[in-house]
């Protein structure tokens, strides 16, 4: 087939890409950012906005199927996140209409539950965003449900936070105080469940809806690990592998929250508010949907995506030593919180 992958110098963007040319299908990147991986001479790139009509309709030309993963992460700015999410969204389905196109798939959010005062989540509970990214991504489901009545084939994928080969982001904050030897602070006790996803996993159940029977995906779809624990004893797993003997520290939830939210707003913290305040509650989303419709069949537990991410930090780390943003490819800034690593 052939791909169009919007979002495709992001981190799912390149290593979904990846995945596709193993197996053997042509693939076309549309992204605002530099397509800049060895990989640049397999594809066909088009740099440019999704936002932008006449590049959205040029990205289209011959594609079989789309693979919709670009969007303006919670740390833009908020007319970005909802033009980028909605406009954006909007118009790739009605060139992807015209284009004849065959499947659409969106990738979504499990943030479209919000803060939800029960688990695990099902595909039909409501749906709540916060903020402008959890907000942004419900209106996006809501157009692909106008195009999926009109005829269309677009199944939407909710994924947990997943990780893996070139994940930074607010992981590298994790990854960054292991590799140095500090303990590492937790919001709360650290006793909730909080579920994550491999990218490798992700990728695979992007692929299965891609080619399974329409009728059967043409629906929407909680993604995320199988086996994981508690919190705190998944990201312990990743400071035991760094080797240092250092523990996970429980910090008291309301006056740590109270700071972040200060930190926040005079821009000094890399955590956004959907962050922090889900941190020390449970989060998972029941999968059997997903297993049943396609046979997902997730291989890599938290613990084992965590630690498969820190082992790449490592390998990869005078890469982007010197390098930050609010994508999730290269680390945030640590703002005040790399001055709190003196206390840990």
């Amino acid at each position: 087939m052939k791909i169009l992958v919007t979002g495709g110098a992001g981190f799912l963007g390149i290593n979904l890409i990846r995945y596709l040319l193993a197996k053997g299908h042509t693939i076309v990147s549309l992204d605002i950012a530099d397509f800049n991986y060895p990989e640049k001479d397999e594809i066909i790139e088009i740099k440019g906005d999704i936002r932008n009509r006449e590049t959205v309709r040029k990205a289209m030309d011959g594609v079989t199927q789309v693979v919709h993963t670009a969007m303006a992460l919670p740390l833009y700015n908020e007319e970005d996140i909802l033009t980028t999410g909605i406009e954006g969204t909007r118009i790739l389905l009605e060139e992807a209409q015209k284009a004849g196109v065959e499947r659409f798939v969106h990738i979504s959010s499990t943030a479209v539950y919000g803060i939800p005062d029960h688990h695990p989540l099902y595909e039909d509970d409501k749906l709540d965003g916060v903020g402008p990214y959890g907000k942004a991504k419900v209106k996006a489901e809501e157009i692909c449900g106008e195009f999926r009545a009109q005829g269309m084939c677009v199944p939407v994928i909710r994924p947990k936070s997943f990780i893996g080969p070139e994940r930074l982001g607010v992981f590298a904050l994790l990854y960054d105080w292991a590799y140095t030897g500090h303990n590492f602070p937790m919001i709360g006790k650290g006793n909730n469940r909080y579920q994550l996803l491999d990218v490798e996993d992700l990728c695979e159940a992007i692929h299965r809806v891609m080619i399974w029977d329409k009728n059967l995906v043409n629906d929407t779809f909680n993604i995320g690990a199988k086996e994981f624990t508690t919190m705190r004893e998944d990201y312990q797993a990743v400071l035991d592998y760094a080797g240092y003997g250092k523990k996970i520290v429980s910090l008291p939830e309301k006056p740590v929250i109270l700071t972040l939210e200060i930190l926040e707003k005079f821009h000094l913290s890399p955590l956004y508010k959907w962050v922090y305040k889900t941190a020390s509650k449970d989060s998972f989303v029941a999968i059997d949907k997903a297993e049943k419709a396609f046979g997902f069949n997730p291989k890599y537990s938290n613990k084992d995506a965590l630690i498969r991410n820190f082992k790449w930090y490592i390998d990869n780390i005078e890469k982007f030593k010197e390098a930050s943003g609010v994508s999730h490819r290269v680390p945030w800034k640590q703002g005040m919180l790399a001055a709190a690593k003196l206390f840990f």
